[in-house]
């Protein structure tokens, strides 16, 4: 079958396309741009058509412009990065175990940083790792308007999207390998909102998240691990590869049709159930899986390093030299209440003590007087909580459920998705992992809407042109939680505050609070998964000059005060402003309610194929 035949086909042939390729081992495309696995003479031929299932108002109207506009700064890091393993004095290879000595850990750490931002690793050359994870916005999502509306971030064929946001990964290599703690009875460590990077295999939860996303259906959306190895065989980078990890690379011969293999997203219909379509000898694919495994471990050594995790924060600092650098009167303030009254390092760790809980109640009241412990804080327990988002009816996951191009459904059960997170993964359930450990299957059930807790470091870090995340502005827009569904920092310590205040909660689903009330100021949709909610939150008594003071604090964890903070100025969008005497939704408390859509009403039950695995969620049924 002749590549790209079927293109100019109406869409109403689809599904018809889709049945012939179940039986068909050829594959229908080539790579967007152009291949350089492509036989010679071979002419250039267009993407296949963009996947929209999305109604109205999902998407933003700017999305195309400013996908191009991040490719661009992600193109702009890469040349930089290549720039910088140029100029790098070659390292010595010596010792026994062999030791690259001198330059070797800059020379692993550049690596890393020039594969984060390499497009090539992707069907149709369109997406790095960095796409969704760009340094200015803490390595996170970085365009605000996606951050507005369809919360996850569009993959390497168009419109797939995932169902969370973009995690920051500044100092994830800090998370332990995951496992249940007994005494505790919780889960500690692993990568990912739901933990299902553990670690188990390469010893480090970061590395075995590097290998999530190539091959994620939803993101680079490579069909075979060893694609990897496939196209860094022809990276201009090559040569630095083989520096640190050897010329084994080059003894794998691929087929000839690996390029059309790799140039096809994962979950295409023509390779069935098949996760390894390149055929590849035994010896071949264990080198490729060593790829694969030097891939991510280059990728954490640079997360790990002071260009992505730096610890150079005002709040660094401080803790250095109070006297020198002193905080505020408001983020000592903030400061104070983050280890006191609000009770936030009970689980985003700090250092320091929490301070005493009240007799008559659940929450510190009083001042933390513990002195600070010489250490790096990474302000995160390694832990996960469930802390009762409501459903974000804004998350593109909800709208793929009809086949696409390829024959791929993203979530056949539409609204009946439910994210489970750490109990999806527990059960193998759908969209996550399988599970390394069937002894952790008995924990689903407490484990329900559970989701790591992410470092507050960083949190509040935008362009160094856009001051703040928080309206009027200039500002950077971001998302926060997992599904987005908070769009400021002050909304976020709020949604802590007033979570489970008796006034504020209502029994309905996000777009329906009742009339004369704000969503997100004094109206809280219920829970997406009313199960295992954190209760050291939703209470706090703060007033609202403490949430502000909170806000001041949670600004001094972002890095760059002491030194600058690398490719914080790559940033060529726009800041966002808005004008509070003409805008009822221009502030902190009601950012982004301008965009808040109604969830379909009635909401369709959670579908079985996750809320009816085994064992059943529970003691209450996931609505």
């Amino acid at each position: 079958m002749k590549r790209r035949k079927l293109i100019a086909l109406s869409a109403v042939f689809v599904t018809a396309i889709a049945t012939l390729l179940i039986s068909s081992q050829s594959v229908l495309v080539s790579a967007q741009n152009g291949s350089a696995g492509a036989q010679k003479g071979d002419r250039e031929e267009p993407p296949p058509p963009f996947y929209n299932p999305y109604p109205p108002g999902i998407l933003p109207a700017d999305l195309n412009s400013e996908i191009a506009r991040v490719l661009r700064e992600v193109d702009n890091i890469e040349f930089e990065a290549l720039a910088q393993l140029r100029a790098l004095p070659p390292p010595t290879l010596t010792n026994q175990p062999p030791i690259l000595a001198h330059t070797g850990q800059r020379l692993n750490v550049l690596l890393g940083k020039v594969m984060n931002f390499d497009k090539n690793i992707s069907p149709f050359k369109d997406r790095a790792c960095g796409f969704c994870h760009m340094p200015y916005a803490g390595f996170s999502g970085p365009i605000p308007s996606v951050n507005l509306t369809m919360v996850a971030y569009p993959g390497s064929f168009q419109f797939r999207a995932g169902k969370r946001t973009a995690q920051r990964y500044t100092y994830s290599p800090s998370f332990p390998v995951l496992n249940f703690n007994e005494t505790q009875q919780a889960f500690f460590g692993g990568n990912f909102w739901d933990s299902r990077a553990t670690g188990y295999r390469l010893g480090s939860p970061d590395q075995e998240q590097a290998q999530g996303p190539p091959v994620d259906t939803q993101e680079h959306a490579l069909p075979d691990t060893a694609c990897i190895a496939f196209r860094l065989q022809t990276a201009v980078y090559k040569p630095f590869f083989i520096q640190v990890w050897g010329d084994a690379i080059d003894t794998i011969k691929f087929p000839h049709n690996t390029e059309e293999i790799c140039e096809t997203p994962g979950g295409a219909s023509v390779f069935g159930t098949n996760t390894m379509p390149i055929k590849l000898t035994s010896a071949e694919r264990s080198i490729a899986s060593d790829v694969y495994a030097h891939w991510a471990q280059s990728l954490d050594q640079y997360e790990t390093s002071p260009d992505v995790s730096a610890f150079s924060s005002k709040f660094d600092a401080y803790l250095h030299d109070p006297t020198t650098n002193p905080l505020s009167a408001d983020e000592m303030a903030g400061y104070n209440l983050f280890r006191g009254k609000a009770n936030c390092n009970s689980c985003h760790l700090d250092g320091r003590s929490t301070a005493p809980t009240p007799a008559n109640g659940t929450a510190p009241s009083g001042e933390d007087t513990g002195a600070a412990a010489d250490t790096r804080p990474v302000f995160t327990c390694f832990g996960s909580a469930n802390l009762g988002l409501p459903l974000n009816p804004r998350d593109a996951i909800y709208y793929q459920n009809t086949p696409d191009f390829f024959g791929f459904t993203a979530n056949p059960f539409g609204f009946g998705f439910r994210d489970l997170g750490l109990g999806t993964f527990l059960r193998s359930g759908p969209g996550s992992w399988a599970s390394p450990n069937d002894t952790w299957t008995q924990f689903a059930p407490t484990s329900d809407g559970q989701m790591q807790t992410s470092t507050a470091r960083n949190v509040a870090m935008v362009p160094s042109k856009c001051p703040t995340t928080e309206a009027p502005g200039p500002y950077f827009q971001k998302e926060f939680f997992h599904n987005g569904y908070i769009k400021s920092l002050k909304q976020l310590v709020h949604f802590y505050n007033t979570r489970d205040v008796a006034t504020f909660k209502f029994n309905v689903t996000s777009g329906h609070c009742p009339s004369g009330t704000v969503e997100k100021v004094n109206c809280w949709p219920e829970p997406e998964v009313p199960n295992n909610l954190d209760m050291t939150v939703g209470m706090l008594g703060l007033s609202d000059t403490e949430e502000n003071q909170i806000v001041a604090f949670l600004q001094t964890l972002t890095d760059g005060f002491t030194t600058p903070y690398p490719d914080i100025n790559q940033f060529t969008g726009a800041c966002m402003t808005c004008n509070p005497a003409t805008d009822p939704n221009c502030s902190p408390s009601r950012q982004g309610n301008n965009f808040l859509i109604p969830t379909p009403s009635p909401l369709p039950p959670c579908a079985s194929a996750i809320c009816g695995v085994a064992p059943l969620p529970g003691p209450k049924p996931i609505p």
